[in-house]
């Protein structure tokens, strides 16, 4: 598939099939994720892996009833869950370098994120972004040392349904050409 392509057909996924994900996808998900670019080449992403029904209902319990993504982290063949060093990214000799300063990480791992969400498209597999949980709760199911932040949840799959895509806002409403500028309504 071509890149414009994956990008423009890529949809949330809340349907699963229980279909396995082969470990050869499983593998190029990952390595796409590992060459995403970071702060300094930091590298600040972590990722744990979860196939277990058991540990996918312990994680259950850190999300609220009212998240629409939960029945998909039940049933999901994968379950991928993305963490960041923290003071890593975003820092040079131990100090914040910018205002966003310990927040960077969220930005590394979106980005390893967005490039394993789209190689698993482009192979078939489905996934949807979960960020509403206890990530406190989450680090303590998955032994998560303190210096490390859960930044999102992401059950893949191969998609037992087939989202259409949500209206988008027009370039015009998006883009601005050397300075902001409010549209006229």
């Amino acid at each position: 598939m071509e890149t414009i392509q994956t990008i423009m057909t890529r949809r949330s996924v809340r349907k699963f099939k229980k279909d396995p994900i082969p470990d050869d996808i499983i593998e190029s998900m990952l390595q796409s994720a590992r060459f995403a670019p970071s702060w300094a080449n930091t590298q600040c992403w972590r990722f744990v892996l979860i196939k277990e029904d058991e540990t996918k209902n312990k994680l259950s319990e850190a999300f609220p009833p009212r998240n629409p993504g939960l029945p998909s982290l039940l049933m999901a063949p994968l379950v991928v869950v993305a963490f960041a060093e923290k003071f890593k990214s975003g820092y040079y000799k131990g100090e914040a370098s910018t205002d966003k300063g310990e927040y960077w990480y969220m930005f590394d791992v979106a980005l390893s994120l967005q490039n394993m969400v789209l190689t698993a498209w482009d192979k078939g597999v489905g996934s949807v972004y979960l960020g509403l949980f206890d990530a406190k709760k989450i680090k303590e199911i998955l032994e998560i040392p303190e210096n490390y932040e859960v930044v999102a949840i992401v059950p893949f799959g191969y998609p037992d349904e087939e989202p259409k895509c949500p209206p988008r806002k027009d370039l015009k409403e998006i883009v601005y050409h050397e300075k902001f500028r409010m549209l006229e309504e």
